[in-house]
């Protein structure tokens, strides 16, 4: 059934509607229009939306920003109690303060924008994008569920990142450091030469060192959120195992002695799970200070370990493999730099053409 205007009556004067059928059959209409021409001209909007598949209801975005995103954050059983956790803070810091009560149907890409723009004035880059990325998910809820014909959040302009540029000690650095950390040497170790993340440090079980091989299989990690320890998989899902040093693995071994399989490779004095942050404030910390090193964390030994094994001629796939990146590409964005010095000495280490050779050339091209 085509949709149909009429005119009525209001305390304002004239004004007129548009009455038609949804998809579903139901009749409804829309009030308001001061003219004809402006009524028309929606009624075949609606006809054109109707006949394509993209019709929505003006009922349906009603549904406020809240309601959606609390819709949205208990779907979200596919991310890791970490992310779960980023999500929320998100929310509550900088969406929900501003959207919470708006109408999804009210948002536009210009009030977007100068939301974005204002978040931008006293916050990072990276936490402007969270908050865009949080946004947009949930605005693709709305589309999905036909109470927005577009996401809005699209296509906006976001704050250019500041990359800082990680730190790298040298190795006799490592060493100091671990030196000056106490019962925590062999963490800084296994951390500054195998490249492993803290909670994948944390987690590993006496079972997943293999002496024989010199290997840690990591296929666990432990985070801490709000004093909760959470267990699951490594960052990207996916075990891998990690090559040690010879001389680190005879550490290692020495460690394990007397332990069970299932206890803790790396642990508290009473066997308890390492924390990062009670870690950071009963020794690595004072062991930066006492090393005379720069302020470094526990992560940036991470970034010392890839920097090391490039530095020995690991090529970009054997430190991805040994990282757990996703991609050889997320390693050169993060250390293209290095690999660049790489292929400066692999270039320096080219040999000219022989004496043989040039005179050969020489005589093909006099000829």
């Amino acid at each position: 059934m085509m949709a149909t205007v009429s005119k009525y009556q209001t305390a304002k004067g004239e004004r007129y509607r548009v009455r038609y059928r949804t998809p579903d059959g139901r009749s409804t209409d829309k009030r308001g229009f001061q003219s004809k021409d402006a009524a028309e001209k929606w009624a075949n909007h609606v006809e054109v939306d109707m006949m394509a598949g993209k019709y929505v209801s003006p009922a349906a975005g009603m549904v406020t920003v809240g309601q959606l995103a609390q819709e949205w954050y208990d779907s979200k059983i596919d991310v890791k109690p970490s992310s779960l956790e980023r999500y929320r803070q998100t929310l509550e810091q900088q969406i929900l303060p501003h959207w919470e009560n708006w109408n999804v149907s009210k948002l536009t890409p210009a009030g977007l924008q100068a939301w974005i723009n204002e978040l931008s004035r006293d916050r990072a880059p990276s936490t402007v994008k969270k908050a865009h990325h949080a946004i947009s998910m949930i605005l693709d809820v709305a589309v999905r569920d036909n109470r927005i014909a577009a996401n809005p959040a699209a296509k906006l302009n976001l704050p250019r990142s500041r990359h800082d540029e990680p730190t790298f000690l040298t190795r006799d650095q490592v060493f100091t450091l671990a030196e000056k950390a106490g019962a925590g040497e062999l963490v800084v170790l296994t951390l500054g030469f195998t490249g492993l993340r803290w909670g994948e440090m944390a987690a590993l079980k006496v079972r997943r060192w293999d002496a024989a091989r010199r290997r840690l299989t990591v296929a666990e990690s432990v985070t801490e959120i709000n004093g909760t320890l959470n267990w699951g998989t490594p960052k990207t899902h996916a075990s891998r195992t990690v090559p040690v040093p010879t001389w680190l693995a005879d550490r290692i071994t020495e460690s394990v002695e007397g332990k069970g399989p299932d206890d803790l490779l790396f642990s508290t004095r009473s066997g308890g799970v390492l924390r990062n942050k009670n870690a950071r404030r009963d020794w690595f910390d004072q062991a930066v200070v006492d090393a005379r090193l720069p302020r470094v964390t526990p992560h940036d030994l991470r970034h010392t370990a890839a920097s090391i094994a490039i530095s020995v001629g690991a090529n970009v796939k054997a430190v991805q493999r040994m990282l757990g990146h996703a991609s050889a590409a997320m390693t050169l964005d993060l250390y293209a730099g290095l690999f660049e010095d790489d292929l400066n000495d692999v270039a320096d280490r080219i040999e000219g053409p022989s004496t043989a050779s040039v005179t050969a050339l020489r005589v093909v091209r006099d000829a």
